[in-house]
């Protein structure tokens, strides 16, 4: 499968997409999986993506960054899933973190983290969710409250990816007080994850990747002026900066799984003998997959379409919304159709397509639902009363 066929890769960007999945390709599926089951952070390909300057291509060039573009992280992010190493931590740590901080974040935030974001030797993690607001973020009830010169944050966040490695937590909080409309307005904080009163519990899961879930206290955490990214009570507007690039990467992943299983399947289809002829020349087998290739393909192109929009300052709502429900479906189809190709051999390990079934599950759910995705297109693209 070639990546530039139907994508139309600049020079730079084919260049770029060749020496990620040469970096990857070195570590593989089996590395990745073996970290997954030991509980180990990829610490050694997670540093080669930094010192390539891969993490914090996107980023301003003045903090560290490569001064590149969001369809230059999303190259990124899928050609490390397309070598069997979907990393979640890419899509938390500079794409949704480092974009917020990139675009809202005081000089001295920035100075401060993005530089050890871009080059791997910093982790960020962003705790958003909570046990009693799901996707509606209005409800949220981790509270800033003020203090002298700073506050005190004080709730509950559920569901927070990676944050036992990472040095920091991006944390969405509310004020203490209502606006006219009855809502809180939100305020975005980085703190770090040594800070007293900030604690994790493990969410056990079906998951195998190296980040972990959790939940995650904070307990009367005092933060400084300088912890704030912007301006107090305009989170809701500075979130959207991590949003649309978290979609974004988010679709990527999912595409590169697709490409990965692919790959399996077609070779596995080509070698595979019944009957004297190989299984990839039944169309039982063959137009499954050919249609899964199609999948995969119109996926990638509305994930790199929602890039383009982003990076020209456009909305890119409502396509990085399609992008993200469009791969994560795509995928897993893609993938189940991998598994059936190998037969008994897709439900074993040593084929590399059961263990990644998951994760590529898991992107229906996170970081938003498909029923999320719908309830957009239908109110803001078609116009249809709103359902909530």
């Amino acid at each position: 499968m070639n990546p530039s066929s139907i994508v139309a890769d600049t020079e730079e960007r084919a260049a770029l997409r060749e020496a990620v999945g040469k970096l990857v390709g070195k570590y593989g599926h089996d590395y990745f999986m073996a970290k997954s089951a030991a509980h180990e952070e990829p610490t050694e390909l997670w540093q080669d993506l930094g010192a390539a300057g891969f993490l914090g291509v996107h980023l301003s060039e003045e903090y560290g960054g490569g001064g590149g573009t969001m369809s230059d992280l999303a190259v990124v992010v899928e050609e490390a899933s397309s070598q069997g190493c979907p990393l979640l931590m890419m899509v938390i740590s500079p794409a949704i973190c480092g974009s917020i901080i990139d675009a809202h974040g005081s000089h001295e935030l920035k100075q401060r983290w993005l530089p050890g974001i871009a080059n791997g030797t910093l982790k960020m993690a962003f705790a958003i969710t909570e046990p009693d607001a799901g996707s509606n973020s209005h409800e949220i009830t981790t509270t800033a409250h003020p203090d002298g010169d700073g506050w005190r944050i004080s709730g509950t966040k559920y569901w927070t990816s990676g944050i036992d490695e990472a040095d920091a937590v991006l944390v969405v909080t509310r004020t203490p007080q209502a606006g006219p409309k009855g809502r809180h307005p939100l305020s975005l904080f980085v703190v770090p994850t040594d800070a007293e009163g900030v604690s994790w519990q493990h969410i056990p899961a079906a998951l195998q990747q190296p980040e972990h879930q959790f939940t995650v206290y904070f307990d009367d955490v005092r933060v400084g002026r300088d912890a704030l990214i912007g301006d107090e009570g305009n989170g809701l507007r500075q979130v959207f900066a991590g949003l649309n690039p978290e979609r974004i990467t988010a679709a990527c992943i999912s595409n590169g799984i697709a490409r990965y299983a692919l790959g399996k399947a077609a070779q596995y289809a080509k070698d595979r003998q019944v009957w004297r002829v190989p299984i990839g020349s039944h169309q039982g087998v063959a137009h499954p997959l050919a249609e899964s290739y199609i999948g995969t393909q119109l996926s990638r192109l509305m994930a790199y379409r929602a890039a383009e929009l982003f990076d020209a300052g456009a909305d890119a709502a409502e396509a990085s919304n399609i992008a993200k429900f469009a791969a994560a479906d795509s995928s897993l189809r893609t993938l189940d159709q991998a598994m059936q190709t190998h037969g008994g051999n897709g439900m074993a390990l040593e084929y590399g397509l059961a263990d990644l079934w998951f994760v590529a599950r898991m992107l229906k759910t996170a970081p938003v639902s498909r029923e999320m995705v719908l309830n957009f297109v239908a109110q803001r693209s078609l116009g249809l009363p709103a359902s909530y």
